[in-house]
């Protein structure tokens, strides 16, 4: 299975589902919805996180409801309303406008966790790089820290690069549990540009192995594709005039705790990069 998906009308069903490709542990969904529609779907195996990009939902969880999920236009419009919807539990989705989306992030889960809601000014917020260094991103973690001891091995955040700036930089990597210098994390990337005319382009590649890697990969991202991470150094850019957004999904093989492993030749950029050391804290 290639790594990248194209943008395409995905029709309420799962663009990534565990063990049915390159990933064994991740789940993603987009529901696209108009007023008064609603979704239901159940996903055995897996932990769930509901997203509201844009709009306003009822999201019933098992016999539990949350009611006027979302508080934004768009994903450009401030941080996300969710809920967790645990594990084992039917999830319905009730729209209240038209263009309502809603993102939904699952990892294998052998738990079992309650859901519960989280609001936008529980979202924790970390700036990572500068300007100046061509790498100025914000991470927004909506199930982060926030999630242990509630949730299992799944991390979800939303990440918003400047123009013309780099993400996953320096580059690095997740995919040993090797700790304390590494945990073995799989990864979704979905992008969006504005204006949605933007691109950027997306890199993975492995050291070499007694001599010998596979070739390194370089794709053109747009406004809607979808990357799949299973192994390698994957760091990302946008071009210049151009905004990116990534919509980032983490689902741990062993732990929550993610550890990144920084690609050696480059190690030596994390003191000239502002936020390093803040954004590997919020993701143990």
């Amino acid at each position: 299975m290639t790594r990248l998906l194209r943008a395409r009308d995905n029709r309420n069903q799962a663009l990534v589902e565990p063990r049915s490709g390159r990933l064994a542990l991740s789940y993603f969904n987009l529901l696209r919805l108009q007023s008064g529609e609603s979704f239901t779907l159940r996903v055995d195996g897996c932990e769930l996180l509901a997203v509201v990009f844009s709009g306003s939902v009822d999201i019933r969880v098992g016999d539990q409801a949350f009611e006027r999920v979302g508080r934004r236009a768009g994903i450009w419009d401030g941080m996300a309303d969710s809920v967790y919807c645990g594990t084992r539990r039917t999830v319905t989705v009730h729209a209240h406008r038209d263009g309502t989306e809603v993102a939904v992030a699952g990892g294998i889960c052998s738990g079992d966790f309650p859901p519960f809601r989280i609001t936008p000014d529980e979202v924790e917020v970390v700036e990572v790089g500068s300007v100046a260094t061509h790498s100025r991103r914000r991470i927004c973690h909506v199930l982060g820290q926030n999630g242990s001891g509630r949730a299992g091995h799944l991390l979800v955040s939303e990440l918003y690069c400047d123009s013309g700036c780099w993400s996953g930089y320096p580059p690095h990597k997740h995919d040993n549990e090797r700790p304390p210098e590494e945990t073995a994390f799989e990864e979704i990337y979905h992008y969006r540009f504005r204006p949605e005319t933007g691109f950027g382009a997306q890199f993975c590649y492995e050291e070499p192995s007694v001599g010998w890697a596979p070739e390194p990969q370089v794709v053109m991202t747009r406004h809607g594709d979808t990357f799949l991470v299973d192994r390698g150094y994957h760091p990302t850019v946008t071009s210049p005039g151009h905004d990116e957004y990534i919509f980032t999904i983490l689902v741990g093989s062993h732990q929550r705790s993610l550890v990144q492993s920084f690609e050696p030749r480059h190690r030596h950029l994390i003191g000239t990069i502002p936020g390093i050391d803040a954004m590997r804290a919020k993701f143990k």
